[in-house]
């Protein structure tokens, strides 16, 4: 008897532990619970978001836990297809908090639910928005203002969910990978056509240097020669006057110099011989120092330049 009443409290203590256990449940700070009682929320204590130890009717009611931090939701990659016609592969995401903790539980469910059925929503209001957007606004122009509009919307259809948006990115905005390949020939089309041309006006130019060189070169070859022979027939005309000159100075040493040069270029040791008589008038001044050997003075030949 003693053991059976041992056995007995035992089972009871078991039973009271299990059934503490089951009536206790700990909330964190970053969660939010919901009491529900035969599935359906507790009247005055279906929303718990104070974290800590908090009590339950043990095994007919549950807890369902709900973050309380901001969520994300990766929307599927869709094409849209602009204003303007052209078509845009889009990437977008949203952010978004559970403020009604109940009416996301009765609405959706869980996060894992609601996953989806946002990405559809994001979906739709990412369509509707740029749909009246041209492919400038999208990529470059107004994409913030683009962005606050369907968060705007988004809102509108997360009232009834009980969330709010925080915030909806457009990750990327691109062309279709065929109307990429044909926009990006189009470009390389475009700047090997600018580059001929830059290539055709820099080779206009360079020839157009060239000429203008050449011609210049040309100028100043005319003006240096002209330069050149006007300073040289001056020259020549002032040795030719100094020559007059001393001729008329004295006749005959200028006939003894012109002759003592036509000795020094007829006479040089480079193999040349002549044969002249010794009567030559060439001669004269070998035969006298006054070279006196003919019936009259003769002036000495002018040498030839």
């Amino acid at each position: 008897m003693k053991s059976a009443a041992v056995f007995g409290a035992i089972i009871i203590g078991v039973a009271i532990l299990i059934i503490a256990f089951a009536s206790m449940f700990t909330v964190e700070q970053t969660e939010q619970a919901v009491v529900l009682r035969f599935g359906e929320p507790v009247a005055g204590r279906g929303l718990v978001t104070t974290p800590g130890l908090h009590f339950k009717y043990p095994f007919i009611e549950n807890v369902i836990y709900l973050d309380n931090r901001i969520l994300v939701v990766e929307a599927p990659k869709q094409e849209v297809l602009a204003s303007d016609n052209n078509r845009l592969e889009v990437d977008s995401f949203l952010r978004y908090r559970i403020i009604d903790p109940l009416k996301f539980y009765q609405t959706v469910g869980t996060p894992e639910l609601a996953f989806n059925q946002l990405g559809f929503i994001l979906n739709s209001a990412v369509r509707r928005v740029l749909g009246e957007a041209t492919q400038t606004q999208i990529v470059r122009d107004n994409r913030a203002d683009l962005m606050l509009k369907i968060r705007d919307q988004m809102n509108q259809e997360g009232g009834r969910l009980g969330i709010t948006v925080v915030d909806v990115r457009i990750r990327h905005a691109d062309l279709p990978r065929q109307i990429s390949e044909q926009v990006f020939k189009r470009m390389q089309s475009e700047r090997a056509r600018e580059a001929a041309e830059y290539r055709a006006k820099g080779s206009q130019q360079k020839q157009t240097i060239e000429a203008q060189a050449d011609r210049e070169v040309v100028v100043l070859l005319g003006e240096a020669r002209r330069q050149a022979d006007q300073t040289r027939g001056e020259g020549e005309a002032e040795r030719n006057r100094i020559f007059a000159e001393a001729y008329g100075k004295d006749s005959g040493f200028f006939a003894f110099y012109r002759s003592m040069q036509a000795y020094e270029a007829g006479l040089k040791g480079n193999g040349t011989r002549i044969v002249l008589s010794p009567n030559s008038d060439f001669f004269r001044f070998f035969g006298a120092p006054g070279g006196q050997n003919s019936a009259a003075p003769q002036a000495a030949p002018a040498l030839a330049r």
